[in-house]
């Protein structure tokens, strides 16, 4: 117990480890609940990209997977109090998110994007009472708004992107190993361990994910709680220690689900839609439109995700000027990604 306590990485390794193989065994256990109780993804509407009725639940296997390793490694360390507290807040508030998502993935239709955003705002607000919030901005009333406005965002860009197998949830990989190599060695403990565990369990869970005999969807329930699990992570790491530019590594971290959701608002808006209503203008979607087939998406978006992590990563560790300069080249291959984008007609 002692060594264990005394090597924190090993305490992260054995969080990935056991949060994997929780999730990894409970997922085919929610698919058959989901089977029985037709607990089914139906595409009824010709924006969905599958064919045949498919079972959610496998974003509750993924939470259990986070929060087993969570409970399982308290019994190998003594997390200090500020520790403890930060994760009962992005405990209770998960549960909170776990629930708005099993009633819109079990409802025919759904709870409706103003019961949603309800939901989501108050589970936000929820972290402020554990001191989970942006810390650098002032007065208290700014760091409120502004920190309830990205953690819906952020939960809602997952969901979002949640359109193709292993999409939302490889992204998410990425991220939160991102966010773990960032913040070690000494910053918030609760960022490591979370980190470390929402990992574990996404990679428990995606092998069903991309199965044929055993395909699950994570479905609402696991999109928005990995978005708000993550969106809780990225405010409790200090990025400035070499320069103020280094506040853009969350951006970075989760740039394509944020860029993915902006680019769907803005094309929406302009065909005279309404951004909240659902469409094939994704650009996972404009990508297979091109001739890219899913694999070779997944390749590129995960490389894409994996590079812009490392751009976060380094903006934290390399003088204003470079910091700078990576900023540019990532805004520069935006902005030409994106006018290519734009120039595919969706059906």
């Amino acid at each position: 117990m002692k060594y264990l306590a005394d090597s924190p990485y090993l305490l992260y390794l054995i969080t990935f480890a056991v949060s994997l193989a929780v999730a990894f065994v409970a997922t085919p256990l929610m698919r058959l609940i989901a089977v029985k109780f037709d607990i089914l993804d139906h595409p009824h509407t010709n924006i969905k990209t599958h064919r045949t009725p498919t079972p959610y639940l496998g974003g509750v296997a993924i939470w259990l997977g986070w929060t087993a390793s969570l409970f399982a490694i308290r019994f190998f360390t003594h997390f200090p109090t500020g520790t403890l507290n930060s994760l009962r807040g992005m405990l209770w508030g998960s549960v909170a998110i776990i629930g708005l998502g099993l009633i819109d993935d079990i409802l025919p239709k759904g709870m409706g994007f103003k019961n949603k955003f309800l939901f989501q705002f108050i589970a936000a607000l929820g972290l402020f009472l554990f001191n989970i919030q942006i810390h650098f901005i002032s007065p208290y009333i700014a760091a409120l708004v502004l920190s309830t406005i990205w953690v819906v965002g952020i939960t809602n860009s997952f969901n979002i992107i949640d359109i193709m197998d292993g999409l939302s949830s490889g992204i998410a990989v990425v991220a939160s190993l991102a966010f773990l190599f960032i913040a070690l060695p000494t910053e918030q403990i609760y960022v490591n361990f979370s980190a470390a565990a929402l990992a574990g369990g996404c990679l428990g869970f995606m092998p069903y994910n991309f199965s044929k005999k055993y395909k699950i969807f994570m479905g609402d329930t696991g999109s928005l709680m990995i978005g708000f699990i993550l969106a809780a992570i990225s405010m409790g790491t200090s990025y400035t220690k070499i320069n103020d530019a280094g506040l853009l590594a969350p951006l970075l971290i989760l740039a394509i689900p944020i860029y993915d959701t902006i680019l769907v608002m803005i094309i929406r808006l302009r065909k005279g839609k309404s951004p909240f209503l659902g469409s094939k203008d994704h650009f996972a979607l404009r990508l297979e439109a091109m001739g890219f087939s899913r694999k070779r998406i997944l390749v590129v978006t995960y490389s894409a995700s994996a590079a812009l992590a490392l751009g976060a990563f380094l903006i934290t560790r390399l003088p204003l000027a470079w910091s700078i300069g990576i900023l540019a080249l990532i805004v520069a291959a935006a902005l030409k990604v994106s006018h290519k984008l734009t120039k595919i007609e969706m059906k």
